[in-house]
């Protein structure tokens, strides 16, 4: 073995963005194997998937076509798991998450049907902004009922959970089980750091690149079948053009962003700015500027050199060596 195919050997395979992948490649049944390997890592249970459903909640639009996609897939024990990935900040998210599973609950369930064919929905959602104020990079959440006086947790009679195993062939052992499942995943506060085998996905997520001693379900067929370089020539250029459009719609943030701030410079001078107003636009001319840092990081991730990115985010040539 050379020197050029050991290096080869211990170089991260850079792939195509998750979200790119799932809007077009991870719909091909062929390659369900990576979502499902995704899946039964994060899940910690074995995950097959029956089939790709629609809803409304992933119907593409123009207004969120570039910070926004999600995937529904229908598993063979009937659960409906809905996969979103986040770019752009979005301070009234958890009210989407709300909004997400609440249609899927109503749109798959026919008028006249018994409210125990109501199937369960797990919601996963990839972010690239940091939700909330918390340690962690991963967290959970479903319906629990606590007692107001005893604090004891509400279950299921013996009567109700052989019901549910024997007859309607779910595995339910508490009501939780019934209402809808969280998983909120923050690749901001991920610290690269591998802990365990789904760690090795979050570091796929939020790098978009896969070390050599991956082993983690589903990570191998990753490897294989969304590596940038392997790709066919066809989705290739779609996708380069596709991550082209990004940094134009980057390019266009920042330009409205630089607007706003010799605006403001030349209110300021004038006089004519009031406090509220001037802290209103500050506000948002942060944001933009945070968003402006978080497209910069995923660029340079991508190998782009600085000075096109500097290009496209209007951020500084040092900004960007320090990211």
């Amino acid at each position: 073995m050379n020197n050029e195919q050991q290096n080869n050997n211990t170089k991260d395979c850079k792939i195509v963005r998750f979200d790119w992948a799932i809007k077009n490649l991870l719909r091909n049944k062929a390659n369900f194997d990576i979502l499902e390997g995704f899946l039964s890592e994060l899940l910690k249970q074995q995950i097959k998937i029956d089939s790709l459903l629609e809803s409304e909640s992933n119907q593409e639009t123009e207004e969120d076509k570039f910070n926004r996609v999600d995937i529904l897939v229908k598993t063979s024990q009937n659960e409906k798991i809905l996969i979103e990935v986040q770019a752009a900040t979005e301070w009234d998210y958890y009210h989407r998450m709300l909004f997400g599973t609440s249609k899927l609950v109503t749109e798959y369930i026919d008028k006249g049907q018994a409210f125990y064919t109501i199937s369960k929905v797990i919601s996963v959602s990839i972010l690239f902004f940091n939700l909330g104020i918390g340690k962690d990079y991963i967290y959970t959440g479903t319906t629990e009922f606590k007692g107001v006086h005893t604090g004891d947790t509400l279950q299921f009679t013996k009567s109700s959970t052989d019901l549910y195993l024997n007859d309607l062939q779910r595995n339910y052992k508490s009501p939780s089980d019934i209402f809808p499942t969280y998983y909120v995943i923050q690749l901001k506060k991920f610290a690269n750091i591998i802990q365990d085998k789904f760690d090795q996905w979050v570091y796929l997520l939020k790098n978009e690149a896969i070390k050599p001693e991956f082993d983690a379900q589903g990570v191998s067929s990753a490897k294989q079948k969304l590596d940038i370089l392997k790709l066919p020539p066809e989705d290739r250029r779609r996708y380069e053009k596709d991550m082209e459009q990004k940094s134009f719609e980057a390019s266009l943030a920042a330009s409205h962003a630089a607007d706003m701030r010799v605006a403001i410079r030349e209110a300021e001078l004038k006089g004519e700015l009031k406090g509220e107003l001037k802290g209103e636009l500050k506000g948002k001319l942060e944001g933009e500027h945070n968003n402006s840092i978080e497209i910069a990081k995923r660029l340079k991730a991508d190998g782009l050199p600085i000075e096109q990115i500097a290009k496209y985010t209007q951020l500084s040539s040092s900004e960007i060596e320090q990211l």
